[in-house]
């Protein structure tokens, strides 16, 4: 198939969204009295595009984990995303872009990277993915860190 049938196809195609999540490892964020997904799956024909939502050091229950430590926060954080990912038939190497909150990015931004480098090592990651840090005040005070991911992939045909 050429480009432009691939983009013509992408913009005819009817545009399918639907909230995705992962339940063994976050809760549904209106458990805890806030309103959004934990994610957002939308399939333009034969593509698929995953929009994460600001995802952080949570485990099932909605309970902050590891507060106080950087390291072991961004690392629940890839965790708590590789879940959302796998649900979804993705991981790691669909991630096109990052968008990386950190409380205080003067203190933590190398403690950070060190953890992101070792981490996207790990998948293998080749291109890494585009990113950004920012940083802002989170939802909660015990939280250092937050993540948004995009993810871009095909989906696999479906058996008629």
């Amino acid at each position: 198939m050429t480009v432009a049938e691939l983009l013509h196809e992408a913009t005819t195609a009817p545009i399918e969204k639907r909230a995705i999540t992962n339940l063994d490892t976050l809760n549904e964020a209106y458990a805890y009295g806030s309103a959004f997904s934990r994610g957002m799956r939308i399939e333009m024909g034969k593509f698929v595009i995953l929009l994460i939502s600001g995802t952080a050091s949570i485990d099932e229950e909605g309970r902050t984990l590891y507060a106080g430590d950087l390291r072991a926060q961004t690392r629940r954080t890839f965790d708590n995303i590789t879940a959302l990912l796998a649900s979804e038939g993705a991981a790691w190497k669909d991630i096109v872009r990052t968008t990386c909150y950190l409380r205080d990015i003067e203190r933590d931004y190398k403690e950070f990277n060190e953890e992101r480098t070792a981490f996207y090592k790990e998948q293998d990651l080749n291109p890494l993915p585009a990113s950004t840090g920012i940083q802002a005040i989170l939802c909660r005070p015990d939280l250092l860190i937050e993540i948004e991911a995009i993810a871009i992939f095909q989906r696999e045909p479906r058996e008629e």
